[in-house]
């Protein structure tokens, strides 16, 4: 074996610790995500893991374990997360980093053609987290995007990888993949309110305070989860059967999640976290798998 077979082989084996590593991390922190990309074909289910790992290690430095460390010091979180952001960008354009999380997102950036133009958007949501604790309208969309919908445009990447779609499927598809990732962090907004506002001092929806929250702006908050959930519905019959079913699964979750906060009174809702039953996941889970499609 020459040194460039060597080299190779040694890529390789790095390639697949940094894999691993991510794996870890969505074992760590979500039960429901983790399930459902057990529903994945491979290598999109690395490829997906390595997305969220990485969205993960940032949340943890504007959101939550880099506070251990650094208190309240908001000028070296930023800091810290404007090193991950430049690193993210120097390994996508190199394939290799020193960091095992962003080289596996690295590879599969590279693999899947996951562009800087909808890396960026992320990094700069994750920014705001760190200036920023009330929304207007045009603050809060644009928040949501970068936090949100350009992770399912990333996962759409790892879907669609080799596949062949029309124009007009293509644009499908994105806004499905825009409108269920806002349908995911709009439902985790809902059911983290009380906590954001207390704990973070934050109010992402535009004009909601958990003081004056009631049940009219739940269920206006509820309806246009409902929208971005029919929305992404229409593009499952478009995607590929090795990830259709993980999908379902996903969409399913968060509308039996949102079903459950619009049954739930809103003095309620500020008051602890709307969650759905490890009982009901497995059956979510069992219907995906045997192919049932949202309604």
């Amino acid at each position: 074996m020459n040194s460039q077979d060597l080299d190779r082989v040694s890529l390789e084996k790095y390639s697949r610790a940094a894999i691993a590593s991510s794996r870890e991390v969505i074992r760590s922190y979500s039960t429901s995500f983790g399930l459902a990309t057990n529903l994945l074909a491979q290598p999109i289910r690395s490829h997906v893991q390595n997305i969220y790992a990485l969205v993960r290690v940032a949340d943890e430095i504007v959101d939550g374990a880099a506070a251990g460390a650094l208190g309240s010091n908001k000028f070296a979180a930023a800091g810290e997360l404007n090193k991950l952001e430049q690193e993210t960008y120097k390994a996508m354009n190199l394939g290799f980093s020193t960091n095992l999380v962003v080289h596996a997102f690295a590879r599969t950036a590279i693999e899947t053609g996951i562009s800087r133009k909808i890396v960026e958007p992320f990094y700069y949501s994750m920014r705001l987290d760190l200036q920023q604790t009330k929304h207007d309208k045009k603050s809060f969309d644009k928040y949501v995007y970068g936090s949100a919908e350009v992770i399912g445009l990333m996962c759409l990447q790892a879907f669609i990888q080799g596949k062949s779609y029309s124009q007009a499927e293509l644009e499908t598809l994105r806004k499905g993949a825009q409108a269920l990732g806002a349908a995911f962090q709009k439902v985790n907004f809902l059911r983290d309110l009380a906590q954001d506002f207390e704990q973070l001092g934050r109010s992402y929806f535009p004009n909601l305070n958990v003081k004056t929250f009631d049940e009219g702006k739940k269920l206006e908050l509820v309806e246009d989860i409902k929208n971005d959930l029919r929305l992404s519905a229409k593009t499952i019959p478009l995607l590929p059967k090795t990830s259709s079913k993980a999908v379902v699964a996903a969409q399913l979750l968060f509308t039996a999640l949102n079903n459950k906060i619009e049954r739930t009174p809103a003095t309620e809702i500020i008051k602890a976290r709307i969650r759905v039953s490890d009982f009901a996941k497995a059956l979510i889970l069992f219907k995906a798998w045997i192919g049932v499609r949202p309604r």
